[in-house]
């Protein structure tokens, strides 16, 4: 990526404390953080920042592999787990945004397998929204299964849901991106990972991927992956025996391991819920869709009523299965009280597995991302390390 005009730029080379790439003056607190996290504990990582779509911030150091030997380029791709379902729940607004999807109308709509076990009620807002009752599968599952698109999805569409759907939040960890991205295929003729490459990644210009190309295997990091990272979460205190036991179906169904998303199978397959592999830029100008009212960079992609729609509140209260609370709009999680992320109202945000996340704010008109290899325990969106990265983005923001 140029630098743009105006930035203070860092050549490779000559990075400060370690850090490469370019970053305005205003934003140097971006960069020092960045540095702080590197020089405390992160193997390697990236972090972009773009105001109106125009990058403020692109700025990546470490490494990109765990014996230490490759620097993190500026092309290095990461996996960053469920930030993938940002870009899986942009495709059903692009499609919104076409008149071609009701988020009000049944799933069955546009999947009628789907209607079967008393599923005919359950509108798309609730898939969007992770009330749908179907977070995990009832059948047991191997990891192979999700890279079987007709199996996954079929077994959904038999199920009946664990709680009536729209009244519950249940985190759909993995079942999100096949719910969401099936309704995607049914429309569209495409899966998902084809429809977020030719409608938003390739005009965008985003190195995004859900489904990395064999020819791309050469700029995927390593992971560094804490021995804890797969343990599944510990369910609320006082919780009935049917719903811990469906809580550990959440992570745990189907097993996955450090060797398992290390793996080509895992990397060439399109898990839209959790296997986008990109950079940091790629994730800000995709959300800058959202923070843009619909535009990146110059390109429109959806009207501003559409990118609104983010905001939209599916849920807001306790989560079924650790009482956490949790405000969710239509796709994304917003700020709220109990988990603040940005000082602005209308911002959306969500995480990843280990670290990894991002964030779109529609009043700054900011998008954010923080990407790492250096998968940690207690990432996601409440992660310290992403938090303090937007926290330093807003810092700059009222500096200026």
């Amino acid at each position: 990526m140029a630098e743009p005009p105006g930035a203070h730029g860092v050549e490779e080379g000559h990075g400060v404390r370690g850090v490469h790439g370019f970053c305005d003056e205003r934003f140097t607190p971006v960069r020092d953080t960045l540095a702080g996290l590197l020089d405390h504990g992160d193997l390697g990582a990236a972090v972009s920042v773009r105001l109106g779509g125009i990058p403020v911030v692109d700025l990546r150091g470490g490494r990109s592999d765990p014996a230490r030997r490759t620097p993190w380029g500026p092309d290095t791709l990461v996996g960053v787990f469920s930030v993938t379902k940002m870009m899986t729940a942009l495709c059903a607004h692009l499609l919104a945004d076409e008149g071609e999807l009701d988020f009000g109308a049944p799933v069955a709509r546009y999947w009628p397998e789907f209607a079967a076990a008393g599923k005919d009620e359950v509108l798309i807002r609730h898939l969007l929204g992770h009330t749908a009752g179907l977070p995990s599968w009832d059948a047991e599952l191997a990891v192979e299964d999700l890279y079987d698109r007709e199996r996954a999805t079929g077994l959904l569409a038999a199920q009946a849901p664990w709680w009536r759907p729209g009244t519950e939040w249940g985190y759909h960890s993995v079942t999100f991106g096949f719910l969401v991205g099936e309704v995607v295929r049914r429309i569209s003729g495409l899966s998902l990972g084809t429809f977020f490459r030719t409608r938003l990644a390739e005009p965008l210009g985003a190195d995004f991927h859900i489904g990395v190309r064999p020819e791309d295997d050469a700029r995927v990091a390593r992971y560094r992956v804490h021995p804890a990272l797969f343990d599944p979460p510990e369910p609320a205190e006082g919780l009935a025996p049917e719903l811990v036991a469906q809580s550990r179906k959440l992570l745990g169904n189907p097993p996955v391991s450090a060797d398992t998303v290390e793996s080509i199978g895992w990397r060439r397959a399109e898990i839209p819920a959790s296997s986008g592999y990109g950079t940091a830029g790629a994730i800000t100008a995709v959300l800058s869709v959202l923070a843009g009212a619909g535009e990146s960079g110059g390109t429109r992609l959806m009207s501003p009523a559409v990118a609104d729609r983010v905001l939209d509140v599916q849920f807001d209260g306790a989560d079924r299965y650790t009482g956490a609370p949790v405000r969710h709009g239509t796709g994304y999680g917003l700020n709220s009280p109990a988990a603040p992320f940005s000082p602005n109202e209308r911002a959306c945000i969500w995480g990843g597995l280990g670290g990894s996340v991002a964030m779109a704010d529609l009043d700054a008109r900011m998008a954010v991302a923080y990407i790492t290899n250096t998968l940690n325990p207690g990432g996601g969106s409440g992660g310290r390390r992403g938090l303090s990265v937007i926290a330093a983005a807003y810092e700059s923001l009222a500096a200026r």
